[in-house]
């Protein structure tokens, strides 16, 4: 049994849960090795086992570590579970309510965070692919003949993710964001069919083995454009000094958010300071105003302060940090492009 089905067994215990029930694609990876490809239903217990389609049998008996049985109905399901004397259960917040409706009469049922806080902490293998991924997506990015290939937002994009892929990504770990101009004001701009223009933004990140990488970076021309950038630059820097175990994610973010602030542009920086990543590309914690958790080492968290100047441009700057001792930027990709 695995490290994480025992810690959550555990936290079962302490709280009186006889099992956890996790739907989501990822958390049901992230236990037991499967992946699936149309719904499953990973009930974590003495014994775990895996409810899952017919449709991915084949994939499910390959790659879990656990116990899979092909899902017949939920009655069929939910009368196994009760046969087993289980009574109440766990469940992961993400939950659909729909599916949540089809256990809420037969169980006594509360929402748990265990799942989310195994998946805080990255173990040595994880940290391994996120630094892989991070670095087939640093060096696609250096492929791209930004100044020169003429090209629209929208093409250099897919030159982008062609690189990747051709460099061992299975994928972009999210739409791949090139933007320009005034564009570059909108934080989640959709790159469009225009030729780009001054200055750029880029939000990119890979996929490998199923983690994910995430970067950004702004390339500026003008005076008033350098301005800006710099004085993201000093927000993404010293946030990243900042870090140590035990500090709160809400005092990083207060870091880089104070140094914006005193330059005047707070009310420009309409985002929270980074997002922890992995499986997923946005999981937990954050360097948020709100986001009071500890910092511990193990953790994986973007650092990405950004000032839009709504209808001029925007910049962000973005890197990936391993807690250790300290914040250790994953990759080595330049700020200044």
């Amino acid at each position: 049994m695995n490290i994480h089905i025992e810690n959550i067994l555990k936290d079962l215990e302490k709280d009186n849960f006889q099992a956890y029930l996790l739907t989501q694609f990822t958390n049901v990876e992230y236990i037991s090795n499967y992946k699936p490809t149309s719904f499953a239903f990973c009930i974590i217990q003495e014994n775990p086992i895996i409810y899952a389609s017919g449709m991915d049998m084949e994939l499910a008996n390959r790659d879990s570590s656990i116990e899979v049985k092909e899902f017949e109905s939920f009655d069929v399901m939910v009368g196994e579970l009760k046969k087993e004397g289980i009574k109440n259960l766990a469940i992961e917040p993400t939950l659909p309510y729909s599916t949540y409706v089809r256990f809420r009469d037969d169980f006594t049922i509360d929402s748990k965070n265990y799942i989310d806080a195994q998946r805080m902490i990255k173990t040595p293998d994880e940290i391994e692919k996120i630094t892989k991924a991070t670095e087939i997506a640093q060096k696609s990015f250096l492929q791209l003949d930004i100044y020169n290939n003429g090209g629209s937002e929208k093409e250099v994009a897919f030159d982008l993710v062609r690189y990747m892929i051709e460099n061992g990504a299975e994928k972009e770990s999210f739409d791949t964001i090139v933007t320009s101009g005034a564009n570059s004001s909108l934080p989640h701009a959709i790159p469009q069919a225009k030729s780009l223009e001054e200055p750029i933004l880029i939000d990119w990140g890979a996929i490998f083995e199923g983690y994910c990488s995430d970067n950004t970076r702004t390339m500026v021309y003008t005076e008033s454009q350098q301005e800006i950038w710099n004085i993201v630059a000093e927000s993404h820097d010293k946030a990243i000094k900042a870090i140590k175990p035990g500090m709160k994610c809400c005092e990083v973010d207060k870091v880089a958010r104070d140094i914006i602030s005193d330059y005047g542009y707070g009310d420009k920086f309409i985002h929270s300071t980074g997002h922890s990543l992995g499986l997923d590309i946005h999981e937990t914690p954050g360097f948020s105003l709100r986001d009071e958790t500890i910092i511990k080492e193990g953790m994986v968290i973007t650092v990405e302060p950004g000032i839009y100047l709504e209808g001029e441009f925007g910049v962000r700057l973005e890197d990936t940090v391993h807690i250790t001792k300290r914040g250790n930027v994953i990759g080595d990709l330049p700020l200044n492009i």
